[in-house]
């Protein structure tokens, strides 16, 4: 071997891919390369133009860029061209020598057949290439409002030593401190160690309504081991906590778990007024059903605020969701209940679909169900008259009644925990086309209100169930295949050929399908997990799905998920209804890229699943 070749095959041994290819290929590899020279500034390749070879920097420096956009920076060892290699197509993005650079190439045919050898090389030019949808969602999720609700950090709404006692001092004592402190909670402390709070509301609940004396010891009456947040958390996490578990104080702790101040939903209204956690507040005090309905009229401003800020798409169907939950509590505990008196026996009211994974929308229906106590008489007219008042509560604010009667005001979806789970043994091995959709809706099943371990209980089951039912898992897996992207085999769009959705891509076949996959691969691996993304990752750390396949699913369900809240929030601006269908013409070129490789995304995971799992005939 001549020393420029010796040099080459080096530079190529300490440089991934290449590096794990054996030794003899690495000999043969640079007699197949040629080298380029490119002057600083100069293009190398322009987007839509023809691929045929693999570019890799031997010294120098590229810029890739997407129609003037920064996509990557490219040093020694760093590779460029991959897109159209990988999909036999045109070039994607543009190249451009940052400095004067030394460029080695590989043809295409000397690529494909590296490729196809060598696994390890297919997989690394695949990642990169999939990579461009982590940079979509970057450059995506851009704040465009810059409120400060959601680039705060905890550690700035620290205002102070936050006020503390010990747990062995009168109520009386403490209400003092508070009270001279201008403050609505105190901690409570046995030395450096956080052992509970004491709210405003704790000594309303607790002590004056519960007749307590005063004398006593705050341990008696504080709330016990509260939920405390990280000072590296933003605000948006302060928020998120408080909306779910609709409290106001939380203590902040570092990185040691030691106390370092406390942050309230004032420090909260004070940076933003129309914040969620605002709207959770006024609900709780709703007097009546009109009233929480004028209430939810606000969460379509909310999600419109969260997507023009820099919020995930994950983070705005998890708000969404909270104040939907809020909504459906009010009526049922406060109003509801006060109407009809306490429940006859344990019970718990339990989301479905897309509410059970927290994923909602601007435009979604409602699903949900009853799970009851084993004592309980499912014929009791209580559990109707309840059902009937949420269910119409919901409606008047904007969530439809579900098509296929898949609500709690249905008898057949309020059942006692052993009917539920024989239900769920009979859709696990007998599945038929109906049993499948059904169980499909009802693995995704989360506690609103109510007695949560009724569910959970039952959820571990069935979920055990499901995950040892080869048969059930090829009928879930059939459904899959069958929910295509909107996407042809040129990597086209497909589009609605008639109707009012003419000449639009409906992106929730896209969405539904890489929920369906991460319901499967979740259940495979025994997972309980809910959100699609949880899903996704316990998959993955349960060696069910490969580490490449889930980021590459959770990436891509994120950017379609995103899109699809910009398509819905503008058109509730304009005075529309929201829906799921898209028009390509009114996304950007690079929304328009990014979404067809996401669609593609889908079609390979679907492949992957059908060869892993069993056909149904």
């Amino acid at each position: 071997m001549d020393v420029e070749l010796a040099e080459v095959r080096d530079f190529l041994a300490q440089h991934p891919p290449f590096d794990a290819l054996p030794p003899e290929v690495l000999d043969r590899l640079p007699a197949r390369c040629t080298l380029r020279y490119a002057r600083r500034g100069s293009v190398i390749l322009h987007a839509g133009g023809r691929g045929d070879r693999l570019w890799v920097v031997r010294s120098g420096a590229v810029d890739i860029t997407d129609e003037g956009r920064l996509v990557d920076r490219l040093g020694a060892g760093g590779c460029f061209g991959m897109s159209a290699l990988v999909e036999h197509g045109p070039i994607r993005y543009d190249a451009t020598a940052r400095e004067d650079s030394l460029l080695i190439t590989l043809p295409q045919a000397d690529f494909d057949e590296l490729a196809q050898e060598h696994p390890a090389v297919a997989v690394h030019f695949a990642a990169t290439h999939h990579g461009r949808i982590r940079t979509a969602l970057s450059q995506l999720q851009q704040p465009r409002t810059g409120s400060a609700v959601f680039r705060t950090a905890v550690r700035d709404l620290v205002r102070g030593e936050p006020v503390a006692t010990g747990p062995q001092v009168s109520v009386a004592e403490a209400a003092r401190r508070m009270t001279e402190a201008g403050v609505s909670s105190i901690l409570v402390m046995e030395g450096d160690r956080l052992v509970g709070i004491l709210t405003d509301r704790d000594l309303r609940r607790r002590v004056v309504a519960a007749g307590t004396p005063t004398d006593r010891p705050v341990r008696e009456v504080m709330t016990l081991n509260p939920v405390t947040i990280s000072s590296d958390a933003l605000a948006l996490e302060v928020m998120l906590e408080m909306t779910g578990r609709n409290i106001h104080h939380l203590p902040v702790v570092d990185a040691e778990e030691r106390v370092v101040g406390l942050v309230t939903t004032t420090d909260l209204v004070r940076l933003e007024r129309s914040n969620p956690v605002y709207l959770v507040t006024d609900l709780a005090k709703a007097p009546d059903v009109g009233a929480v309905v004028g209430l939810a009229a606000r969460i379509p401003r909310i999600v419109e605020q969260l997507v023009s800020e820099d919020a995930t798409a994950a983070d705005v169907g998890r708000v969404a969701t909270a104040l939907t939950d809020a909504v459906t509590v009010r009526v049922l505990l406060e109003l509801a209940q006060a109407e009809l008196g306490p429940a006859p026996a344990p019970w718990a009211w339990v989301a479905l679909g897309s509410a059970a994974r927290e994923e909602l929308t601007l435009r979604g229906d409602q699903d949900h169900a009853m799970v009851l106590g084993e004592e309980a008489d499912p014929q009791d007219p209580w559990w109707a008259a309840v059902a009937d008042r949420v269910t119409d509560a919901l409606e008047a604010c904007g969530l439809e009644r579900c098509d296929g009667d898949v609500m709690a005001t249905n008898p057949r979806w309020r059942k006692r925990v052993p009917e539920w789970r024989a239900q769920f043994a009979r859709w696990a091995h007998e599945p038929q086309p109906e049993a499948v959709l059904w169980a499909a809706i009802f693995y995704d099943m989360r506690p609103v209100h109510g007695d949560a371990d009724l569910v959970a209980g039952l959820r571990e089951q069935v979920v055990r169930m499901g995950s040892r039912s080869d048969l059930l898992l090829a009928h879930l897996a059939g459904q899959a295949a069958r929910m295509r992207p909107p996407i042809g085999f040129f990597r086209g769009f497909v589009l609605e050929d008639a109707g009012e959705h003419r000449d639009t891509l409906d992106i929730k076949r896209g969405i539904s399908a890489i929920v369906q996959l991460a319901r499967i691969h979740s259940l495979r691996a025994g997972a309980t997990a809910l959100p699609t993304g949880a899903r996704l990752a316990a998959a993955r750390a349960r060696g069910v799905l490969a580490a490449e396949s889930a980021v590459d699913l959770a990436d891509a369900h994120e950017l379609m998920s995103y899109l699809r809240l910009q398509h819905q929030v503008a058109q509730v601006r304009d005075g529309r209804r929201p829906d799921n269908h898209l028009d390509p013409e009114l996304l950007s070129s690079l929304d328009r890229r990014h979404l067809r490789d996401a669609f593609q995304i889908v079609r390979q995971a679907q492949h992957g699943l059908s060869t892993r799992l069993p056909q149904v005939t």
